[in-house]
């Protein structure tokens, strides 16, 4: 066999022991932080929501537990284990689905912390599952003819080769159309909800909202370059560590728009709502309050409003608690936001 084929079998149906110690050491070093990341994550995303619900809370836990966890463990059973193949290549094949749809779906989560058309979340969500058929499933058949069948076992492994950048790129152009969205909303947002004269800050949260994002994106187009630069034991090195990182990111973001809404005029989905202290998303807006001393609602004793408005609040977060569509928002009512 010549030495192309070779390198071509190498990371994908063979070992890593011609790549050197030090490639091995680097791999079991990246595993161990994309480790370390995710435990991070299961303790922080727990104690940050109140409430233990909806698709942003357990797609950002499931795609690290069950994502960038298992795709480790079975690039370590294959490359540094006698496990038999079909186990290793069916472990890391579950945790990769797991973790790059899994990615794809945070991304859309927290889009709808930020877009309220429902034709364009629709659309996404059914590019979403399209690309999981087109991009995982011709993979997987091929990952696993290329290291189980050993008939014509170069054809497998050069039909993987072409088939790993085809569906590198398409889920790069996913997940890079869906921060691009989530960008352009989210300045929609702080245009339209965020006062500057109360909000000095509103600029520079904005600012670490996009260098976040496009963070995210440079380190997809690293993958891909590594991937067509045909390195691919250094791309499955990355892979796992770079995603769990992106998880942490996709963190900060949270953190970064909840610093945004807060004392915003805009409404809140409730999915972020489950991060605030109870009713600190529903202040009075100046015209509210206005009209409540209008009407006598105000005239009572300052107490008695705080708590006819806190009981508002709990009543209407058990409600959209209770309804199916987590993309609904509170807070909307009466706030003049188109």
């Amino acid at each position: 066999m010549t030495d192309t084929a070779k390198n071509l079998m190498n990371g994908i149906s063979g070992a890593l022991a011609s790549e050197g110690d030090m490639l091995q050491m680097t791999l079991v070093t990246f595993i161990g932080l994309s480790w370390y990341n995710i435990a991070e994550l299961v303790v922080l995303v727990p104690s940050t929501f109140r409430r233990w619900r909806g698709l942003y809370f357990w797609s950002l836990l499931i795609s690290g537990i069950l994502g960038v966890v298992p795709y480790s463990i079975g690039f370590l059973m294959k490359f540094f284990t006698r496990a038999d193949s079909v186990l290793s290549v069916t472990v890391l094949t579950i945790g990769w689905w797991t973790m790059v749809t899994g990615q794809s779906v945070v991304l859309y989560s927290r889009l709808h912390l930020v877009l309220r058309d429902e034709r364009i979340l629709r659309r996404i969500w059914w590019l979403i599952v399209a690309n999981f058929f087109l991009l995982h499933v011709p993979t997987t058949v091929l990952t696993y003819g290329a290291n189980i069948v050993h008939v014509d076992k170069m054809s497998w492994v050069n039909g993987y080769n072409i088939m790993e950048k085809v569906q590198l790129t398409g889920f790069t152009m996913q997940e890079g159309l869906l921060s691009t969205l989530y960008v352009i909303e989210t300045v929609k947002l702080l245009r339209l909800g965020a006062d500057a004269a109360t909000r000095p800050d509103s600029r520079s949260i904005m600012y670490q909202l996009i260098g976040i994002n496009c963070a995210i994106m440079a380190m997809d187009l690293l993958l891909l370059s590594i991937e067509y630069a045909n390195l691919y034991a250094v791309q499955i090195t990355l892979k796992g560590f770079i995603y769990s990182l992106k998880l942490k990111l996709e963190f900060a973001v949270l953190g970064k728009l909840v610093d945004l809404i807060q004392g915003s005029r805009h409404p809140v989905s409730i999915a972020i709502a489950d991060t605030f202290p109870l009713c600190s998303f529903t202040r009075q807006t100046e015209h509210e309050h206005e009209n409540e001393n209008e009407s006598g609602g105000g005239g009572g004793v300052g107490g008695e409003r705080k708590v006819d408005g806190e009981a508002q609040c709990v009543s209407e977060t058990k409600e959209f608690l209770a309804a199916p569509d987590l993309a609904r928002v509170v807070g909307g009512r009466g706030r003049g936001v188109p």
